[in-house]
């Protein structure tokens, strides 16, 4: 939509202003250094001269709406796109800067229940500067002000009267965003605060709380200006919309993070919180777990005479039930172990009947490796398991064991042990499926990429089964586990004889 130009002394034309937003046209001076809009965005500016027929005024007014309503449309579908705190936060500050026409920000998010997580970004600011920004008593910095005069919602319970205990949470008072014009001549700020200013490199700025009556205090954002200046109201009323959205979308993206971490801490409860130390081997262990929380799992027993117990497996189906299951299977092996352990194919027969017994809707995969370090023998059996790596200076091969269906599948599981002896200095990696399709290939693609990653372990890495792990999940998956993506956990476990 084409913008109408204001209409002005030839000075006031080549003075500089600030960039024309979704209609803005303010009429504080901006500086020379204020960004320029959002590639995309449609600008319009209000017509400023008062002689204009009425029916022109208004038709330029609602032209001027209308281009207003479509920035906030395309800045929110921009935002809604994010999924995770950081892309969302780094988003909302960068569409800010444009509606309030500054150059350079910062958004801190510290929700106000406590519980994390918190985190600062800076847009324009390099990590020193915020560093900087940061040694400005709270109490004098405006998104400090921001931070601690928001009151926090009421606890359930203690809401509206006449309702008793049950009465709803009455919602947090949202502050008003917080504008210094001239942070030389402002009133009541801290010495130090004028000090890093001028440092920096900033004159003025504007906070705006990132809040809402049912979200509560979720943090601020700060946008700092190169010259005294403000926005207008009209800005003002464009960046109070936007960060409204903004703060909903937060809070969403807050609880699934939350959700996660709670999924991820649980997992790991489920798991040993250390290998143990067996004379004639050293072990270590890489476990990556995915958002939703799989059911990939772990374990390493010490048995009696000196004897070792290996253990992974992976339970169908993701979050709180897999994870259940995933820590009933892990307990009952461990019995089972401790009873027959020399016996990997017994283990796993008893480990199927109780997996139909109780979880008849769920299957498993499941190797169970009996291990003496004193002899370097190994005996394992496996039930729909991917086959152990034998990594070593004179051979990379996979450990040929016979072909079984998952736990679950049959009414009566069995299938023949395999015995090997790895040669002193040797590392055997037990996996689990996960890391295979993590890779996303086809899966003998994906076995021959596991065996090159092996094989090309260098040799001075080779005496650290963790440095063994490493490289291998560094060749496999160059970019890491990205947390935002759905798919299966991964673990290995590494084994190394001496």
């Amino acid at each position: 939509m084409a913008s109408n130009a204001p209409v002005g002394k030839p000075t006031d034309m080549s003075s500089p202003r600030l960039p024309k937003v979704a209609g803005i046209d303010s009429t504080v001076p901006a500086p020379p250094h204020t960004v320029a809009p959002l590639p995309g965005v449609p600008s319009a500016a209000p017509p400023s001269d008062a002689a204009l027929p009425p029916g022109v005024l208004i038709q330029d007014r609602l032209a001027s709406w209308v281009s207003d309503l479509t920035t906030l449309h395309e800045l929110t579908e921009r935002l809604i796109k994010t999924d995770s705190l950081d892309g969302a936060l780094r988003e909302m500050l960068g569409a800010g800067a444009a509606l309030v026409g500054a150059r350079r920000g910062m958004a801190v998010l510290e929700p106000a229940d406590g519980l994390g997580p918190t985190s600062t970004i800076g847009l324009g600011l390099a990590h020193a500067d915020l560093g900087t920004i940061e040694t400005v008593p709270r109490g004098s910095g405006s998104y400090g002000r921001l931070l601690d005069g928001l009151p926090e919602a009421d606890p359930p319970g203690a809401g509206l009267p006449g309702n008793g205990p049950t009465a709803p949470r009455r919602p947090a008072r949202v502050p008003e965003p917080i504008a210094i014009r001239d942070v030389r001549t402002e009133e009541g700020l801290d010495p130090r605060h004028r000090e890093v200013a001028a440092r920096l490199g900033y004159a003025a700025s504007y906070a705006l709380p990132l809040a809402t009556e049912e979200a509560g205090r979720l943090g601020a954002a700060v946008w700092l200006y190169d010259e005294p200046a403000e926005p207008d109201e009209r800005r003002r009323h464009l960046i109070g919309l936007y960060g409204r959205f903004a703060t909903e979308h937060l809070a969403r993206l807050l609880q699934v993070e939350r959700a996660h971490a709670r999924v991820a801490t649980v997992a790991e409860e489920l798991l040993p919180s250390r290998l143990p130390r067996v004379p004639g081997v050293r072990l270590a262990v890489r476990h990556l777990t995915g958002p939703q929380g799989g059911g990939d799992w772990y374990d390493a027993l010490p048995l009696p005479e000196g004897a070792l117990g290996l253990a992974v497996g992976s339970v169908s189906g993701t979050g709180p039930s897999a994870l259940a299951a995933m820590g009933r299977l892990r307990a009952s092996l461990r019995a089972y172990a401790v009873m027959e352990g020399e016996d990997p194919v017994a283990v796993l027969s008893d480990l199927e009947l109780l997996l139909r017994l109780t979880e008849p809707a769920r299957s498993a995969t499941a190797l169970f490796a009996y291990a003496e370090p004193a002899q370097r023998r190994i005996v394992l059996a496996g039930a729909g398991h991917a086959p152990p790596l034998v990594v070593g200076d004179h051979r990379t091969e996979f450990v040929e064991t016979s072909l079984s269906a998952p736990l679950g599948m049959l009414t009566c599981w069995e299938a023949p042990s395999v015995e090997l002896s790895p040669a002193p200095g040797e590392t055997v990696l037990l996996y689990t499926d996960g890391l295979l399709r993590r890779t996303g290939d086809a899966t003998d693609r994906a076995f021959a990429r596991l065996h090159a990653a092996a094989s090309s372990v260098p040799r001075a890495d080779r005496s650290d089964p963790g440095a063994v792990a490493d490289h291998v999940l560094r060749t496999l998956l160059p970019g890491g586990l990205d947390p935002a993506v759905e798919g299966e956990d991964v673990v290995l476990l590494a084994a190394r004889f001496e």
